[in-house]
């Protein structure tokens, strides 16, 4: 059976159309399990009705005509319950409905297994039988996992309008859901990229000229540094300097040791140049692919598709060049930087990929370059969307296959308002972000890479709230020395003077193994990490403060912030680490000065520790995308439960009034970073708790200064009593949601319909 079950699945994954994928599990279930129907109902939600979609067994004229109404019968029974259900006598059960167009009249066995897409029953799966049978343990699970097989292609059907003219009723259109990456409505033509190699595919080989081997890997290398200096120069007429350091991490990855180094070890060790490329490229996409910090695993995305460019001048494969329709929806399973840079920007109007979030380098530079994308969207299939009409809504990551003349105009409507809200936002660069009470909120920003900084960070920001150190390290084949720290320390620093720049002291461990420094966990989520690990290692934690405070010297804008802590004792250990460093330049004639430390609060026991914490540190910082994972035990990157994921969950927004109102007693201040100071609808909330400070990406910088420069405090305390009498982060969405449409400002976050 489970060989029966492979040949399905693979017939059914090759089929044209939804009409065909129908057919073929009909006849092959029901060869398979010896049955005498097998047959598919499909749920018309608007019209409340089980549909026969297809059946082998069945009066042929049935198919397509006979409707059920929904919740009758033994399928709107198995519809209900969302689980199989098996009889040996379907006749006995006081659901069964006798519909005698189909000729079923005769059958006693009965088999059905939903077919189930995120929790959503879109069909019944049956199988009859004319005897009395109870349906083995092993057949039932081949039906249902046959079932599972079905729900990715119908929902495509639904919503690119195949299944309305199958059916030929017009079912309205429906959309396909994914992240959304970069705001905006884009309406275009499709057109399909994919990687021009596959590491996947290269087998291992000794080579006959070890030489050579090395010869043909440096020569990639340049043409690869060629093609990212052509497509940077193409580029720049539409990319601030900030979104150039998209090309600047390219080139850092490319000339980097462990990249370098180790494809050449594996030569000289034996392999050839593609061979030994494809296990460098997957050591390090492991390590980033096994990282919880959504930022830094996007990276192995940027990772392959380097190893894919490579690959590629090592093959010597050339790709005809692909045509670009006048308004170009990019889509793709992973879509690089390159791939995007190659579309003529006045035709690139969208970017959809399977795969991804908005932290992927895809998403960065959509939102730079303002083009509405849409990320994982995991059911769309890439293969048969090339030339169809598609549009992009980037605001809630929803994607239309062949949209209805309907669809089409609303989105056109909000695609022109999109267009003066642009020219709106604009309006506001070198405003303050001051309340309409005067009070102002400095916004900082997060970066990873000095140059992703450039300049409209610059322009735009008070300074730097999160510096993440970790990059430097992870593309190193060793840790990085002291001198070479400060470096790039005092780049960002003296790029900011003299506004403030917070950096946060090396998080890696546990998620984020660097490749030399490896370790293994069962539970890598509450394991070996961040603070934990450097005060394991003082000498790690020392060298990188000393190299921070080195850099700081000549200017007053340095702040350090600690990852992790979960204990007081974590925290005085750290101090006693960092006051020690302080001391000792000192002795050594460097002129340092002690920086303000703060701490984040991105741990629950945190939380409760925060009177302990704020009386210890100069300021503190909420993580908020860690602080909601922990808090609901939730990982916001698991398909199966991302949907529980709520910022705006009412435990979340007390443990933010817990955090803000324990410091205050210590006249400490409170910034917070992440998603949530950078969406819209949360500013009134936080406004409201007293949070002095925001952080974010700079494409949220414009959209939150609006925010804030259109309420007062007064307004924004109220809304926040409001939404704490809310049980459910969905009520509290709501409530924002409507209060910033009350204000014109509903399309900052989503379309306005």
């Amino acid at each position: 059976m489970l060989e029966a079950l492979r040949r399905i699945v693979q017939e059914v994954n090759n089929a044209r159309d939804l009409e065909q994928a129908l057919a073929i599990i009909v006849q092959r279930v029901k060869l398979a399990v010896g049955a005498d129907v097998c047959s598919v109902y499909l749920n018309d939600f608007d019209k409340r009705h089980h549909v026969l979609q297809a059946s082998d067994g069945l009066r042929a004229a049935a198919v397509g005509r006979v409707r059920l109404e929904m919740g009758r019968g033994l399928i709107g029974l198995v519809s209900e319950r969302a689980e199989p259900i098996n009889l040996d006598d379907a006749f006995t059960h006081p659901r069964y409905q006798c519909i005698t167009d189909t000729g079923e009249t005769s059958y006693h066995g009965f088999l059905g297994a939903p077919i189930i897409q995120n929790r959503k029953v879109l069909g019944v799966l049956v199988l009859r039988q004319r005897d009395k049978r109870h349906f083995d343990d092993d057949e039932v699970t081949f039906v249902v996992t046959l079932a599972s097989q079905l729900a990715g292609a119908i929902t495509f059907a639904r919503t690119s309008g195949e299944l309305a003219r199958l059916q030929d009723d017009g079912i309205p259109q429906r959309f396909l859901p994914g992240l959304a990456a970069s705001p905006g409505v884009g309406l275009g033509q499709a057109v399909v990229v994919y990687p021009p190699a596959d590491l996947d595919a290269v087998p291992d080989r000794v080579p006959e000229d070890i030489a050579a081997e090395v010869g043909h890997f440096r020569e990639s290398l340049a043409q690869v540094a060629a093609d990212l200096d052509r497509f940077a120069s193409h580029s720049h007429s539409h990319l601030g300097a900030e979104d150039m350091a998209l090309f600047d991490a390219w080139r850092l990855m490319l000339e980097s040791d462990t990249l370098v180094d180790g494809t050449l070890g594996r030569i000289r060790a034996g392999n050839w140049a593609p061979g030994a490329l494809r296990e460098t490229i997957a050591d390090h996409t492991r390590v980033f692919d096994a990282m919880d910090d959504a930022y830094l695993r996007e990276r192995a995305s940027d990772v392959r598709d380097l190893g894919r460019c490579i690959l590629m001048h090592l093959q010597n494969r050339t790709v005809d060049p692909l045509r670009y329709a006048e308004q170009t929806i990019l889509v793709g399973d992973e879509i690089s930087a390159l791939q995007i840079a190659e579309v003529p920007r006045e035709r690139l109007a969208g970017i959809v990929s399977t795969r991804g979030s908005g932290s992927s380098h895809v998403g960065i530079l959509a939102r730079s370059m303002g083009i509405p994308a849409a990320m994982g969207v995991s059911d769309l299939p890439v293969s048969r969307v090339e030339g169809r009409e598609m549009i992009v809504d980037g605001y809630r990551g929803r994607v239309y296959v062949s949209p209805t003349p309907a669809v089409r105009t609303e989105y056109l409507r909000l695609a022109e308002d999109d267009v003066a809200l642009t020219k709106e936002l604009k309006a506001l660069r070198h405003l303050p972000a001051e309340t309409t009470d005067g009070y102002q909120v400095p916004l900082y920003l997060n970066t990873g890479l000095v140059s992703e900084s450039r300049p409209l960070g610059i322009e735009e920001s008070a300074g730097v709230g999160l510096y993440r150190t970790e990059l430097p390290f992870l593309v190193r084949d060793s840790f990085p020395g002291e001198a070479a720290q400060m470096a790039n320390y005092r780049q960002v620093l003296e790029l900011f003077a003299p506004r403030p720049v917070t950096i946060r002291t090396l998080d890696i461990g546990g998620d984020k193994p660097l490749p030399y420094f490896p370790m293994k966990e069962g539970n890598p989520f509450l394991g070996w990490r961040g603070v934990r690990i450097t005060l394991d290692h003082p000498e790690i934690f020392l060298a990188q403060v000393r190299a921070i405070l080195r850099a700081a010297v000549g200017l007053d804008n340095l702040q350090l912030l600690l990852p992790m802590i979960s204990t007081i004792t974590e925290l005085e250990d750290a101090l006693q680490l960092i006051h020690r460093a302080h001391d000792e330049l000192r002795e050594e004639g460097y002129q340092v000065w002690m920086p303000p430390v703060g701490v984040m609060i991105e741990v629950p026991a945190a939380v409760y520790l925060i009177d302990s914490l704020a009386r210890r540190v100069d300021f503190l910082s909420v993580g908020t995308n860690d602080l909601t994972q922990y808090l609901l035990a939730v990982d916001r990157n698991n398909p199966h439960v991302a949907e529980l994921y709520d910022e705006f969950h009412p435990a979340v927004l007390r443990a933010l009034m817990q955090i803000v109102s324990g410091a205050r007693v210590h006249g400490r201040e409170v910034s917070v970073c992440g998603e949530m100071a950078g969406d819209p609808l949360a500013i009134f909330l936080l406004l409201g708790m007293g949070v002095h400070s925001l952080s974010m990406g700079a494409g949220s910088l414009l959209r939150v200064k609006r925010v804030i420069r259109s309420i007062s405090r007064t307004r924004a305390r109220e809304m926040l009593q409001t939404a704490l009498q809310c049980e459910d982060g969905a009520s509290v969405r709501r409530l924002l949601l409507g209060e910033l449409e009350s204000m014109g400002l509903g399309a900052l976050v989503r379309p306005g319909r």
